[in-house]
């Protein structure tokens, strides 16, 4: 498949990207090459090829659930500019 320039052009303005005129025709054969090898990837024979997560058949190794960190939630609460019930205050953003 082949992108000419006013393709590239209309991709560009769809995608709401400014292409400099002078890059169109580059664009156009990069993109022209993009797109011929995906075709090429295609036409591979996966029959019999089971899709897969991950390259590799492994478990993913997880660490422990467990409290790592003591409780510092007043320490940090002290610059906080307001507080209340261990919980910070923010100003109303949204009015109704």
């Amino acid at each position: 498949m082949t992108i000419a320039p006013p393709e590239v052009k209309k991709i560009a303005h769809l995608a709401r990207l400014a292409v400099d005129e002078a890059e169109v025709e580059r664009y156009a054969h990069d993109l022209t090459g993009i797109l011929d090898l995906v075709e090429r990837m295609n036409q591979a024979d996966v029959k019999g090829v089971e899709p897969m997560a991950h390259p590799l058949d492994m478990a993913q190794r997880l660490r422990p659930d467990a409290v790592t960190e003591t409780d510092q939630r007043e320490l940090f609460q002290l610059n906080a500019p307001m507080v209340a019930d261990g919980l910070f205050l923010v100003p109303k953003v949204i009015e109704s």
